[in-house]
């Protein structure tokens, strides 16, 4: 019988957390994935305050197969500033090879209970007042509820018309891997397994170490440029200027030609409704130069879990404000790493306020909250005060920090 309490469209990590907690709970769940894993997907970098999500996953991360990384440096060569953050403290968070984890994610979700069907493609969406109703390229299915965890596809957001643009981040990227990164320069990338987050006058460049001496490396660009532009002489001229990635990339091979992404960030104003909920990307996604996505699916998607397993057993899934109640939260935890990121473009952020923070030892600790993704302590002043910004008043955010 094609009856689920909870179908789940996508398989990334958003989805995939948010299938395995509800059939822990003994909810019955579908997950459908148009894709097969492993896949191949960019973002690699994990933020630390993601791990308690992951031990209630039940995901083993102590088989090698990831990077550890214990901390972030942002550096502007043409300044000569360098400014490193600690990470790995309180928990140990990775650098991972998205396809690898995203294929241990789904596996686990198997294994838990989650009916999982691969290469089966969404056509159709149906979220009435009794019931939820999906067709397929192969089948047909009913339910109780719907996630939406389709990623920047945001399926339910595009459906509804209520995807954003942010505009005044990231306009687009440029990357590949790199293996046999056997140089002298690169081995203190595989010893601290710290990301490195280079300034240059068009944006950065992320460079993240992974096991087996590979490493991945991305330049985002947040200055509007022709899009005759937007190719790979454009990476190599940019990764040629950088002395450190020149030297760290000596003798390396690139894995596979440079790949774009573009329309970076968003937010979705319908993340939750009759019978659905989105999480992860699909309820929004920034700009990736503090690592916040894959972390943010993952919370975005227990928030949503829990709070729909409570529905589900009170037969209260109906409620098209089901989850209101966790909008504060949600809001505070996703326009926190907007600002920050917002700062980080506009105001100067590694060479201001960063050099600022070796001499204010509460000043880094709160950026270390920011960076590591303990965003809801309520005792963060930074993030209190860029949730107070100017910029922020304009775009209306809602500063909710002291609520």
């Amino acid at each position: 019988m094609n009856y689920f309490d909870v179908i789940v469209a996508g398989g990334g990590p958003a989805g995939t957390t948010a299938a395995t907690l509800l059939a822990q709970y003994g909810h019955k769940v579908l997950l459908l994935d148009r894709d097969q894993h492993p896949r191949f997907h960019i973002g690699e970098s994990m933020l630390p305050m993601s791990e308690p999500v992951f031990k209630r996953l039940g995901v083993d991360w102590e088989t090698g197969a990831y990077q550890r990384k214990n901390g972030a440096e942002f550096i502007d060569e043409s300044e000569g500033l360098r400014v490193r953050f600690p990470l790995a403290s309180q928990h140990q968070p990775y650098q991972v090879e998205r396809s690898k984890f995203d294929h241990m994610m789904i596996e686990n979700a198997c294994k838990q209970g989650v009916e999982v069907h691969q290469l089966e493609v969404v056509k159709d969406i149906s979220c009435a007042q009794d019931k939820v109703s999906v067709r397929t390229d192969k089948a047909e299915y009913s339910g109780r509820y719907l996630i939406d965890a389709t990623g920047r596809s945001a399926m339910m957001g595009r459906r509804k018309k209520s995807i954003q643009r942010i505009d005044n981040l990231g306009k687009f990227s440029l990357y590949t891997h790199f293996y046999s990164v056997d140089a002298q320069a690169a081995d203190s990338l595989y010893e601290t397994g710290d990301v490195k987050i280079i300034i240059v006058d068009i944006g950065w460049i992320w460079a993240i170490p992974m096991v087996g001496r590979r490493l991945s490396v991305g330049l985002v660009v947040q200055k509007d440029i022709d899009a005759s532009e937007r190719k790979s002489s454009l990476f190599d001229q940019y990764l040629a200027d950088s002395q450190l990635l020149t030297d760290v990339l000596q003798g390396a091979k690139r894995e596979f030609d440079i790949r774009a992404e573009a329309d970076f960030s968003f937010v979705n104003t319908s993340r939750h409704g009759l019978r659905y909920a989105c999480c992860g990307d699909s309820g929004g996604f920034l700009d990736p130069v503090f690592s916040s996505g894959v972390f943010l699916a993952v919370k975005t998607a227990e928030m949503v879990a829990d709070r729909l397993h409570i529905a589900l057993l009170a037969g209260k899934e109906d409620d098209p404000e089901l989850h209101s109640i966790d909008d504060a939260d949600y809001t505070l935890g996703f326009n926190s790493m907007r600002m920050f990121v917002e700062r980080f473009y506009h105001a100067r952020l590694v060479q201001n306020l960063f050099s600022v923070s070796k001499k204010s030892e509460e000043l880094k600790e709160d950026i270390l909250g920011l960076l590591g993704g303990n965003l809801w302590t309520g005792k963060n002043e930074f993030q209190k005060k860029l949730l107070k910004s100017r910029q922020a008043q304009q775009l209306g955010i809602i500063d909710i920090a002291e609520s």
